[in-house]
């Protein structure tokens, strides 16, 4: 498939319409990025969503594209509704993944460098104890069926509601932390079980906690905004909906496949299950969807009120004084209903981030003068990236950009070639980097030689003109499941 491409700059390439595409793909990637091993399989799949009904304008892939289910991870795709002017298309799961509202959240701080460098394994230890992580890892409080309930329902509010977050939080996460429309009787009993325990938990793979470092500004005005500053002292995590999110998509699978095929949707892929948007089973599915996505915004409040009781138990001060405010929520797996130039469409992200530019009404009008914020995670060797939403990607993408660095090497394959390094111990001595992981195992099949270069990722993104950087950040200490 690589050689079907056609270069249309040096930031960006065309997958011609041909067979049964209803539209041409276009993929943002560089010479480089695209010559990763196994590129072939995620451009075949770029090559397939463009088959799916009611697709508008192009199937759509960000620099970090690589295989995924049914969807490559790092696609973008819209499809057009009752209401827009195109005719209606469908929902995927493949197109919003297991992990449903897998996403990054970033906690600022006023805390410098030099302030934490004499404290930095008592605090990743601390993290480590008061947020869980790993495989099956359960959070620290006991929800009753209500209590989940209204966790479905409503999200972070939940969370604002019973004291784990602060009141202006919700203003900075996407969507304010709750998309409307979560139907809780489509979250089967076997997803509320898996859910019930592991809200406030990372979960493993490549979910993380992760202290940091903002390491060089390259955007004055906007890191102005934002509020960084070189030195400060900020916090990533990196995790999603769990298992109660991962059993949602499961169990609507089938009931997926099934209408799509009443429907007479013929399919490249059965991966790429699909139905109307328009039958009882699409709206099943995005109710069920939506219930996942707001149990992730809550799971993420609660890893930030453990976030911020550590920083507040080591440091003896208050997590108000200690500055340790929202930056913002970013979602990468999810489907959502947008207005963009085409008109009313349901944009399906998967591992990709949404990237309002600057006016939009659906953002903080504390950003509207330069954009959403963006949170790109790299790896927890080299380094990562905020950056702000654009025109360009409002013109191009329907407001998506990056989700991160990309695999380039699958788990196995990692641990395969990694296996025998201890590479925890390689970070702490030659980077300083101390990472608290569950088992030496985790940390290898998380090497940063198994992702891409997140740095020439988030270029491409950046001079394509589908984000804008802002400020780089280096990371200091890392929980991992």
């Amino acid at each position: 498939m690589r050689d079907k491409l056609k270069k249309i700059n040096d930031y960006s390439f065309e997958l011609p319409k041909s067979g049964k595409m209803n539209v041409p793909g276009k993929i943002y990637s560089s010479e480089n990025l695209l010559s990763h091993p196994g590129m072939s399989s995620a451009i075949k799949q770029v090559a397939d969503v463009a088959t799916l009904p009611g697709i508008v304008d192009s199937s759509l892939a960000m620099p970090d594209i690589h295989w995924g289910y049914g969807f490559p991870i790092g696609g973008v795709a819209a499809f057009g509704t009752e209401k827009s002017k195109q005719d209606t298309g469908v929902i995927s799961p493949g197109g919003v993944g297991f992990d449903i509202n897998c996403g990054v959240r970033l906690i600022k701080s006023n805390l410098q460098v030099n302030d934490i460098m004499h404290k930095q394994k008592e605090l990743i230890d601390k993290l480590y104890s008061e947020v869980p992580a790993g495989l099956g890892s359960k959070g620290k409080i006991r929800l009753s069926d209500k209590d989940l309930d209204s966790v479905l329902s409503t999200g972070a509010d939940w969370a604002s509601e019973n004291g784990y977050i602060w009141n202006n939080d919700l203003e900075f996460f996407e969507e304010q932390g709750c998309i409307d429309g979560a139907i809780t009787e489509q979250v089967s009993e076997f997803a509320r079980k898996r859910g019930k325990k592991q809200l406030g938990s990372l979960g493993s793979g490549n979910h993380f906690l992760e202290v940091q470092k903002v390491e060089e500004i390259f955007d004055e005005r906007a890191a102005k905004i934002f509020g960084l500053y070189e030195n400060q002292v900020v916090v990533m995590m990196h995790t999603g909906s769990r298992g109660c999110g991962h059993q949602v998509c499961q169990d609507h699978l089938s009931c997926i496949l099934k209408a799509g095929e009443r429907e007479g949707i013929n399919l490249p892929d059965k991966q790429l299950a699909s139905a109307p948007l328009n039958t009882v089973e699409a709206r099943n599915y995005l109710g069920g969807m939506s219930a996942a996505a707001n149990f992730a915004w809550a799971n993420r409040s609660l890893v930030t009120y453990g976030t911020r009781k550590a920083f507040s138990d080591i440091f003896g001060v208050d997590s108000e004084n200690l500055g340790m405010s929202t930056l913002y929520d970013v979602s990468h797996n999810i489907a959502k209903v947008e207005k963009h130039k085409s008109g009313e469409v349901c944009v399906h992200r998967k591992g990709a981030t949404r990237a309002f530019g600057p006016d939009s009404l659906d953002i903080p009008s504390k950003y509207r003068e330069v954009g959403q914020p963006v949170i790109v995670p790299g790896d927890m060797g080299t380094c990562s990236y905020v950056l702000s939403g654009t025109e360009g990607a409002m013109a191009q993408t329907f407001g998506s950009t990056c989700h991160g660095a990309g695999r380039a090497l699958g788990r196995k394959a990692a641990l395969k070639k990694f296996g025998s390094r201890n590479l925890i111990k390689e970070l702490w001595e030659k980077q300083r980097i101390y990472v608290k992981a569950r088992s030496p195992r985790i940390a290898n099949e998380e090497a940063p030689d198994a992702y891409k270069d997140v740095s020439e990722v988030v270029d491409v993104c950046h001079n394509s003109g589908i984000a804008n950087k802002v400020a780089k950040l280096r990371p200091l200490g890392v929980v991992k499941g």
